[in-house]
């Protein structure tokens, strides 16, 4: 069992920062593909970015790509999403995820389900 607890959401004005980080309980964390997800009011949920077991391949959707980076401190078990360059398309309450790193993990570029997430936190940005 894995437990999510994102941070770090709030206010920000367009072009601004954000970091979100994702604390996760339990010693599997590295053995882990981490996600993160954004739904926005009315909107379904999409895909953000995903990061490997071990940091060394990540995945961004191509809305963000160039603007958010995925990271993750195994050390720390948290996961991170620096958000620069920020949209107000890009508000949203965004959300962590898990899933192990196997096979399908690989296979679906971190576009997978995941049996793990996290309560959320919300991202406005004002224009």
């Amino acid at each position: 069992q894995v437990q999510l607890v994102e941070s770090g959401g709030g206010l920000a004005q367009a072009g601004g920062s954000l970091r979100l980080s994702c604390a996760a309980s339990g010693q599997t964390f590295s053995s882990y593909l981490m996600g993160w997800f954004r739904q926005a009011p009315g909107k379904e949920r999409e895909f953000v970015a995903a990061i490997s077991a071990n940091g060394g391949i990540t995945y961004h959707e191509d809305s963000v790509k160039g603007r958010f980076t995925i990271s993750r401190d195994n050390a720390k078990n948290t996961a991170y999403l620096q958000m620069n360059s920020l949209r107000p398309e890009d508000t949203a309450v965004y959300y962590c995820a898990a899933r192990p790193w196997d096979r399908t993990a690989v296979a679906g570029k971190g576009r997978v389900a995941y049996d793990y997430w996290g309560q959320g936190t919300q991202v406005t940005v004002s224009s």
